[in-house]
């Protein structure tokens, strides 16, 4: 067993309740939710979101407005409305063989269903943790197809599902952006760096109280509990912003609510 696959085996996150399933509709509504949100807080969301909605179906026949409204804070909505679209697609058309044709699904989130959801040995998912990990284990800035070829290296004879959970887990855990525990990382022997890479500086998110985003999450607060608002009573640049997006709709009488469809 090689160093990764023996720290991966005793130290990941197999307790997470998503890695248990297989079902591809469950597997993609966590990969949704995790790309922007702490894992603390999905595992509040994930389950009420799909007792809600167990399959794409019955999120498609509910509405954008429905997934919104489900979503609840989370953060960055259009995700849940992307989600929806998807939904829609795949109700009416099937799952596609490429997850990437479906709406608000990158190369990453394609690679990562088909690695745990359909258990494929050669699927590749390469999100930040993972590119971090990498980047500092070979010393030097990597594009996506890189990174997926270094990936399949560094971790053999890992491959699949447990290939992606371990470079996740250890970037996660171990590879952090700030204070990586080197001593503890089982890539150490052949790290070209032993902490972070020359000129890497994590990114810091913007300040949220009174931000742009904070009244938008204020005027969806309102409309996810009230049927619908009065135009003149919401905060006209984030309702702008909202109605851009397709996360609200306004009817004829000047009320907003949240989308239909």
């Amino acid at each position: 067993m090689s160093p990764l696959a023996r720290w991966y085996a005793q130290k990941g996150r197999h307790d997470l309740a998503w890695r248990a399933s297989r079902d591809r509709w469950a597997v993609l509504v966590s990969e949704v939710m995790l790309a922007q949100t702490q894992v603390t807080r999905v595992a509040v969301g994930w389950p009420a979101f799909l007792v809600e909605f167990p399959t794409p179906g019955s999120l498609a026949a509910a509405g954008p407005g429905a997934a919104l409204r489900a979503w609840e804070r989370l953060g960055y909505p259009r995700r849940a409305r992307r989600l929806w679209e998807a939904a829609v697609i795949i109700e009416r058309e099937g799952w596609p063989d490429d997850y990437a044709a479906l709406p608000g699904v990158g190369r990453y989130t394609a690679g990562a269903l088909a690695a745990q959801a359909d258990e494929r040995a050669d699927a590749v998912g390469v999100d930040v943790n993972i590119r971090r990990v990498l980047q500092r284990v070979t010393g030097r800035r990597l594009g996506a197809a890189a990174a997926e070829a270094v990936a399949v290296e560094v971790a053999a004879p890992l491959v699949g599902r447990d290939r992606l959970l371990a470079l996740m887990d250890l970037g996660a855990s171990v590879c952090t952006p700030r204070a990586p525990q080197c001593a503890d990382c089982p890539l150490t022997a052949r790290c070209a760096t032993h902490g972070p890479l020359d000129g890497e500086a994590p990114k810091r998110q913007a300040r949220y109280a009174g931000s742009h985003r904070q009244r938008r999450g204020a005027v969806l607060a309102r409309l996810r509990t009230e049927p619908s608002v009065p135009v003149a009573e919401l905060d006209a640049d984030a309702l702008a912003s909202l109605l851009a997006d397709g996360l609200a709709a306004v009817d004829r009488r000047g009320r907003v609510s949240l989308p239909r469809r």
